[in-house]
């Protein structure tokens, strides 16, 4: 899973920005089931977010959970941050605001949906997973490769 927080300033995108933002991050993430990714957008208020001691009405943090697959090495590290800046360029930098982001990797051991263990990797039962666009139980023939 890839759950994305977004926290921006108030009225900085708008409902369709929003769709269409959560519809490019779910697009870098094409080997997964699209219902792995999550995106949430937290508006701030301008009291209520500070840069270097200052209010900050013009700055996006976005914080994001990687648990369904972790980065190999460097390289794709850094491609994947070149990604996100691009997809993200229009509704943020290219509106002057600032932004940072991180990205946590979490044990995949520690991670379930609707009390499921997401099936592995390329399995048979993550292949019907993406299909089916939800987590469904599935038997253990079904954590073969596919």
């Amino acid at each position: 899973m890839p759950l994305w927080k977004i926290y921006h300033p108030v009225g900085k995108f708008s409902a369709s920005d929003k769709q269409a933002i959560a519809e490019r991050i779910t697009s870098i993430y094409r080997i997964l089931p699209k219902f792995y990714v999550g995106v949430v957008f937290q508006e701030v208020p301008r009291d209520c977010l500070y840069i270097g001691g200052e209010p900050a009405d013009d700055f996006v943090r976005i914080w994001v959970d990687h648990i369904a697959r972790s980065f190999s090495d460097e390289e794709v590290r850094a491609r994947f941050l070149d990604a996100v800046s691009q997809l993200l360029a229009p509704f943020i930098a290219e509106r002057g605001l600032r932004w940072e982001v991180h990205v946590d990797e979490t044990p995949f051991s520690l991670w379930t949906i609707q009390g499921l263990r997401p099936p592995l990797a390329d399995s048979l039962a993550e292949e019907r997973w993406i299909v089916e666009n939800k987590a469904t139980p599935y038997e253990a023939a079904e954590m073969q490769l596919a």
